[in-house]
């Protein structure tokens, strides 16, 4: 089992940028990946980025290829999400989740782990 604490996140103008962290604490060494999805008003949860917890392959979303990047600290078991140009349509509220399991890293069923999540508002 693994727990995940979320740090960051707040208000921005268009334009601008934010970090997110998420630390696991308990059970990483059998984690396959870790991964952010987002709700924004009025919608479902969606993938937002992933990393690969064996190799730290990356996966992002469509929508925010090239403005999103993954990076990752091992010594403390945490990763980061950087989000530049920032758009009033990434607001939403964050959550970071981990999964056990070997599959498509974009599906939110594969994960049972989740963040308390974060509200990010993006202003025009």
């Amino acid at each position: 089992q693994v727990a995940l604490v979320q740090r960051g996140g707040g208000s921005v103008q268009a334009g601008g940028s934010l970090r997110l962290s998420c630390t696991a604490f308990g059970d990483t060494d059998s984690m396959t990946s870790m991964a952010w999805f987002r709700t924004a008003p009025g919608k479902e949860r969606e993938f937002v980025a992933a990393i690969a917890w064996s190799d730290s392959t990356t996966y992002y979303a469509d929508s925010n290829k090239g403005r999103f990047t993954l990076s990752r600290d091992d010594g403390v078991n945490t990763v980061f999400l950087h989000m530049n140009n920032l758009r009033p349509e990434d607001t939403a509220v964050y959550f970071c989740a981990a999964t056990y399991i070997v599959g498509d890293v974009h599906l939110r069923d594969n994960y049972k782990h989740w963040g308390q999540g974060t509200q990010i508002t993006v202003s025009s």
